[in-house]
């Protein structure tokens, strides 16, 4: 690995640390009560209960994390979640990661 991109590398972990540090410090438990709000869209199972919303269950607390504050901050957009997600704090962002990623779901390949 060269110079620029040993430098490149370490930029994007000293960003990416906080949140990943925090990815998993969620509580489940917790997570379940918050998810109440999101039940409409995103079901208590985390399978999407509109076509326009995503199916949350198994995701990764680091995705789901990463998600949800890229809505909250406006880096990222969606009518409904631009709208929900400035109202979480860092710690319902965790328990909601935490409660939607401990969901374990299953997959079956077509034809087999």
């Amino acid at each position: 690995m060269n110079r620029k991109t040993t430098r490149s590398a370490l930029l994007l972990l000293a960003v990416l640390a906080p949140t990943l540090a925090h990815a998993d410090d969620g509580d489940p438990a917790v997570g379940r009560k918050k998810a109440l709000q999101c039940q409409a869209c995103h079901g208590m199972d985390g399978i999407a209960k509109i076509p326009e919303a995503a199916n949350l269950a198994g995701q990764s607390t680091i995705y789901l994390t990463s998600a949800l504050t890229a809505y909250k901050t406006g880096e990222r957009k969606n009518d409904m979640m631009s709208t929900i997600a400035p109202t979480l704090s860092d710690a319902d962002i965790a328990d909601l990661a935490s409660y939607y990623a401990s969901i374990e779901i299953t997959a079956k390949v077509p034809g087999h």
